[in-house]
């Protein structure tokens, strides 16, 4: 049962589905819901989101949210996003707590990866 105003759900823009789908589940191992030509549901096996049809793209830059998502292994995560046909936006940096790097997924939308190691 979710918890009583946590994040549950996050939507992503994207024209391409099943570009997106083969880049997710090759990067990440991610699983996916196809409900038509519209839509797209994701799973990571603990958080739940989907891929709505749309040209736009979500940047931080342009005030869009940035989604993070956690790696134990940073550079192998990196590998991961360009064999699977991703590219990187910003090489790895530290930060206070960690270090991270973002890059943009098939349709060009901006995530990011960080570890604490």
């Amino acid at each position: 049962m979710p918890v009583n105003h946590s994040i549950n759900y996050v939507e992503l823009p994207g024209k391409d589905l099943d570009a997106l789908e083969a880049f997710y589940s090759a990067a990440f191992g991610w699983t996916f819901t196809d409900y038509g030509p519209e839509y797209r549901a994701f799973s990571d096996g603990s958080f739940d989101g989907g891929f709505r049809r749309s040209g736009r793209k979500s940047r931080a830059e342009g005030g869009a949210t940035l989604v993070v998502l956690y790696a134990s292994d940073l550079e192998g995560s990196r590998d991961q996003v360009v064999a699977a046909g991703g590219s990187i936006f910003k090489e790895i940096f530290s930060f206070p707590g960690g270090r991270r790097f973002h890059f943009l997924d098939p349709h060009g939308n901006e995530l990011a990866v960080w570890s604490d190691r």
